[in-house]
């Protein structure tokens, strides 16, 4: 009975893992076609329908990104806005949903009501558009910031990730003398890392693939972020200008030069998450168990 049921054990183990591999391998092919692809010859790519490795080596489509410093300008932006609206959408979030774990909180329901009321309706672009206007925020990197500080998803995780810590660790700082702000910073952050790196991670993606409020609010192509810019390479190594009238040279093959831009907007999130990966699914799945 015990070698059946070892031997039944290791079928599903080996048939269980033979699956996950499949599906790993399909999910990991497509980027792995995108890489391949940015560094093949434009002959390659037309007579290739499904490409991984070029057999021809060609950096053309990385260097008519790189050609001028306007790229790593715009990735500076990036960057910038990145760090700075995550860490200040991280600061938001954190005070409001440890305010609202709070069961002793006056209207604690009320305000509730109305954050997750954002979730179903909102302003719409054109009110959106007006507000930031009215408040001068228009051709400024905060307005890629000050109108998504805060994610009502994102902060409703943080808030079931506080209340299921333990109320003996708030009331053993306020016995040793800490006030509340003592409790969040000393006490509640360090026990809520998972969750903390799992939504900075939240925040920062939306934050790097920020494009239509960049088009909205950015007049000055200076202060554009790596996705608008990006897209505008794409434009042009198609051969078109936003007139629709067409370039008489074209240096790079259109097909290398997109997949080059997936790379360039990629790598930099994919640098990021495998230090986030370890804390990603306890902190995204925790706030919604008890204990």
């Amino acid at each position: 009975m015990v070698g059946e049921k070892s031997i039944s054990n290791r079928l599903f183990s080996g048939a269980n893992a033979f699956i996950l591999g499949v599906i790993a391998l399909l999910c990991v092919l497509p980027f792995v076609h995108v890489i391949g692809s940015s560094f093949a010859t434009s002959a390659e790519i037309a007579s290739r329908s499904f490409l991984i490795f070029p057999t021809t080596f060609s950096l053309d489509a990385y260097r008519y990104i790189f050609s001028t410093d306007t790229i790593m300008t715009a990735m500076l932006v990036s960057i910038g806005v990145t760090l700075g609206g995550t860490a200040w959408s991280m600061f938001l979030s954190v005070l409001t949903a440890y305010g609202l774990s709070r069961r002793d909180l006056v209207g604690r329901r009320f305000i509730m009501f109305f954050i997750i009321f954002t979730m179903l309706f909102n302003g719409g672009m054109i009110p959106t558009f007006l507000v930031v206007q009215q408040t001068g925020l228009m051709n400024s990197l905060l307005a890629l910031v000050i109108p998504v500080s805060i994610n009502a998803f994102n902060m409703i995780i943080l808030r079931s990730f506080f209340m299921n810590l333990p109320a003996g660790l708030e009331e053993s700082a306020k016995i040793d003398g800490c006030n509340d702000f003592g409790v969040l910073f000393r006490i509640v952050l360090p026990c809520s890392m998972p969750a903390i790196a799992t939504i900075s991670l939240f925040y920062a993606v939306t934050y790097w693939n920020t494009y239509m409020h960049a088009i909205l609010y950015l007049n000055d192509a200076s202060k554009w972020p790596v996705q608008v810019l990006l897209r505008q390479v794409v434009v042009l190594a198609s051969g078109l200008s936003y007139d629709g009238s067409e370039y008489t040279d074209v240096p790079p093959p259109e097909i290398a030069v997109k997949m080059a831009v997936i790379v360039v907007a990629t790598i930099p999130v994919l640098m990021v998450y495998p230090f986030l990966q370890k804390y990603f699914a306890k902190g995204a799945l925790i706030g919604s168990m008890k204990g």
